[in-house]
């Protein structure tokens, strides 16, 4: 099914702003230029924690389907959700071009959760928890949705002095690597706060990296510098 729900969980604002990018989110030097950058390590992240090959993977908030091809093309099974039809409508699109195969849903997480429990090996939520007006019931879905044993992984930005310096008047103001207005800093997420919406879905924390843009290299990586942008991957408990 590709269908919507009632579930009021989003902000037509922000639906709007990513959506108006569609049609260059797959630009390497568009206005999602930083998006490209960090994907790489984004996907390595998921990949030294989870064999993709074969696995069942859900991609939430997968805008035009960056991470979700990046995964597939690494053998993974699928599955991505947005709510911006115009993004859905692109990750077709490039699908059809790339000839990569990614079953993409203009759907909820809440929605899918009540379809598809205990269904995904893996989970990714990048960069959407702080765009949403209640990310803590993302953060339960997905847990909902994974196997025993299974694993989310999420990426935001801290709710710190450096991640406003940084992310928004350095990267929206200054060097102009995202779009006026692509961050708002009360909506940002400190870890303590992820931890605590994860261990009220049942997961388990089991790490926290930091992930370090670099504008005059356009490319990304993992470190341990957590103040600004970082990954956290959590588990969901096996069954005894």
């Amino acid at each position: 099914m590709n269908t919507t729900t009632s579930n009021d969980n989003f902000s037509q604002a922000e639906l709007d702003k990513f959506g108006a990018l569609a049609q260059r989110w797959w630009d390497p030097e568009g206005p999602q230029k930083a998006l490209h950058a960090l994907n790489p390590a984004r996907l390595g992240y998921v990949s030294d924690r989870v064999k993709l090959q074969g696995a069942a993977v859900l991609d939430v908030g997968c805008g035009a389907g960056l991470l979700s091809e990046a995964l597939a093309r690494n053998g993974a099974q699928v599955t991505a959700l947005d709510l911006a039809p115009e993004l859905i409508k692109v990750a077709k699109l490039h699908r059809l071009e790339s000839g990569i195969d990614v079953d993409y849903r203009l759907q909820s997480a809440e929605a899918l959760a009540g379809e598809m429990p205990g269904k995904f090996d893996a989970i990714t939520c990048m960069e959407m928890l702080e765009h949403v007006p209640d990310p803590a019931a993302i953060v339960q879905a997905c847990a909902t949705m994974l196997k025993p044993g299974g694993r989310l992984f999420l990426s935001t930005l801290n709710r710190t002095p450096a991640a406003f310096a940084l992310a928004i008047v350095g990267a929206e103001y200054i060097a102009r690597v995202l779009p006026k207005g692509t961050h708002q800093y009360r909506d940002f997420i400190k870890p303590s706060e992820l931890a605590a919406w994860l261990r009220a879905a049942g997961l388990q924390l089991e790490d926290v990296s930091g992930l370090m843009y670099e504008p005059w290299r356009n490319s990304a990586r993992v470190v341990s510098r957590t103040d600004v942008n970082y990954l956290a991957c959590a588990q969901k408990a096996a069954r005894d």
